[in-house]
């Protein structure tokens, strides 16, 4: 049964019980990371799973609680004796500073390491990005301080889909891209240049017409500010929840509606 399990709730402020917002999708024959901070083994074996079945990762930007962890990720699969290619998506704006991040730990010259393949993502809506026979992804750009982008993954089998708003001021392009998944996770920082507060995540979600809204990348520990589910149940009537740290989504049956975990 596929499932997406979220690795990290908190903006870019992270506390020991938030991590910075990333998460993983994960299917039979595939399971995808987006975006890599902390120490992403861990995080992955904290959640149940093998980091060596890992096989693709997309990154939405190159923001430091977005691309932190891609260094010591690899890294420590090298050390580990990792073999088989990852597979790395992005803009051409993200990957190019990846690899320019990555030229500054030299790491080409790590003896046998194993093959990265970056693939670049166009700046237009609904760019295809990953076929593969548990899930289909596409991307759109969305309006953030730099180039970012979000992500609408649609499982096969289970005939659901889910999208992700990731770092993002209300905008069109998120409300085409979401329009009637069954879980938008839209992030919930605050209003303000680049970002959206909960009533506006809640806002796009109406107007996509979406099963369920799911809260994440929003203020936590000391900087938590109000009741954000309450707050977006003003503008949206569907089922609000806040992410969590290893919050489980799984998907289906077309005949079983998702369930949280």
């Amino acid at each position: 049964m596929p499932k997406v399990i979220i690795l990290g709730s908190s903006n870019a402020i992270p506390t020991r019980d938030n991590e910075n917002t990333h998460m993983v999708i994960v299917g039979e024959e595939c399971m995808l990371l987006v975006d890599s901070v902390s120490n992403p083994i861990l995080r992955l074996e904290q959640a149940g799973l093998d980091f060596n079945d890992l096989t693709d990762i997309i990154v939405t930007h190159f923001h430091p609680d977005h691309v932190s962890g891609i260094p010591l990720l690899l890294m420590d699969m090298w050390l580990m004796g990792r073999q088989r290619p990852l597979n790395i998506y992005g803009l051409h704006y993200t990957l190019d500073r990846i690899e320019t991040m990555m030229g500054l730990y030299s790491w080409s010259e790590w003896p046998d390491f194993f093959p990265v393949v970056f693939y670049r993502i166009p700046t237009r809506e609904m760019s295809p990005v990953l076929d593969c026979p548990d899930f289909i992804i596409h991307a759109s750009p969305v309006h953030h301080m730099i180039p970012n982008i979000g992500l609408r993954i649609q499982f096969k089998q289970a005939q659901q889909s889910i999208a992700y708003s990731c770092d993002t001021e209300p905008c069109d392009e998120v409300i085409r891209l979401s329009e009637g998944v069954d879980v938008l996770i839209h992030e919930a920082t605050g209003e303000g240049m680049g970002h959206s507060s909960a009533r506006q995540a809640a806002e796009v979600a109406r107007k996509a017409e979406v099963g369920r809204l799911i809260l994440i990348h929003y203020p936590t520990g000391k900087y938590a500010n109000g009741d954000l589910v309450a707050e977006a149940r003003t503008a949206f009537q569907g089922d609000v929840a806040l992410a969590k740290d290893f919050m489980v989504l799984e998907f289906g049956s077309p005949e079983n509606k998702n369930s949280l975990c």
